[in-house]
């Protein structure tokens, strides 16, 4: 994949690649306030998957204004990311990829009387996730961890020209590509936490 977006780039001569930033996508449209057993946040999940965001959003000014920067804009696959990614590209083109889409969220096997949030069964789904490797025949930890390596080597061939690179994707796999930006030297400048249109920016001198 990475070979495939970067094959027509020319060969840079920067002595300082572009920035790149992480966002998290806009709001889903969807329903948070219900009280799911593990049947039920296996179907939310499902649909929050296929779902884009909700309408009449506005991405916040600095987002913007960083977005307009970017030499490369790139969205995941999923329509919560491409809708975010439209709302900011101002008509321009963008490159879509699987490889951001957001690590799976299967999960534990709770006896169906269980009922939670959404929020608190996306929590304990991502903690037997990364500390039990509970996946039920989807991506391993370990699978993921590669997939966040290469998403991390593109987009640093993708800033070797000096530009800034925006990328549109999921809140825990853009925390995992930006653990694998740190291991390729990049630096963590600038943090908004985990909140919709977020962002990480990570710079390397």
């Amino acid at each position: 994949m990475a070979d495939a977006l970067t094959a027509d780039l020319p060969k840079s001569t920067a002595m300082r690649p572009g920035a790149i930033v992480l966002a998290r996508h806009g709001e889903p449209d969807i329903h948070r306030k219900v009280m799911l057993n593990v049947h039920g946040y296996r179907d939310y999940w499902s649909r929050y998957e296929q779902l884009g965001i909700r309408p009449g959003q506005t991405p916040p000014a600095a987002l913007i204004e960083q977005t307009a920067r970017a030499g490369v804009i790139i969205s995941s696959v999923r329509n919560r990311s491409i809708e975010s990614a439209l709302a900011l590209a101002a008509g321009r083109e963008f490159d879509r990829t699987p490889l951001f889409v957001e690590a799976p969220l299967p999960p534990p096997h709770f006896p169906g009387f269980v009922r939670m949030s959404p929020k608190i069964w996306g929590f304990i789904a991502r903690f037997w996730w990364w500390f039990f490797n509970h996946h039920d025949g989807q991506e391993t930890r370990r699978e993921a961890e590669k997939r966040a390596d290469q998403a991390a080597d593109l987009i640093i061939d993708l800033a070797a020209d000096g530009e800034d690179v925006v990328v549109l994707a999921h809140g825990f796999f853009n925390f995992m590509v930006g653990r694998a930006l740190r291991r390729r030297g990049w630096r963590l400048t600038a943090n908004q936490g985990w909140k919709y249109w977020s962002t990480r920016r990570y710079e390397r001198s």
